[in-house]
C-alpha cells in the first residue's frame, strides 16, 4: 500500500477529522482514506456541465426514477394588436 503525504493541513481540519475517526471507532488515516474512497466512488462520471448526466450518476445506483410525461397543451392565441 501507497503511502500519501497532505501538506498544510490546519489544525481545525485535522481536528474534525480525528475527531470523526474517533466516531466512527476508526484511525485517522483510515478514516481519510474512507473519505477519499467513498469521494471516488460517488464522482459522476460526467463532463462538466452536464446537469442531466450528473443527476443521472447519482440516481441510476439507487434503482432509476421513472417520471410521466405530461401531454402538451394546445397554446393559446397571440394577441391581435389592431
Amino acid at each position: 500500500m501507497q503511502t500519501i503525504i497532505i501538506s498544510n493541513v490546519d489544525d481545525a481540519l485535522k481536528q474534525q477529522l480525528q475527531d470523526q475517526a474517533d466516531k466512527h471507532g476508526h484511525s485517522l488515516e483510515e478514516e481519510a482514506s474512507n473519505i477519499l474512497r467513498s469521494a471516488l466512488v460517488r464522482a459522476p462520471e460526467t463532463a462538466p456541465g452536464n446537469l442531466a448526466g450528473a443527476i443521472r450518476a447519482i440516481v441510476e445506483p439507487l434503482g432509476g426514477i421513472e417520471l410521466d410525461i405530461l401531454p402538451r397543451k394546445a397554446g393559446r392565441e397571440p394577441p391581435a394588436f389592431t
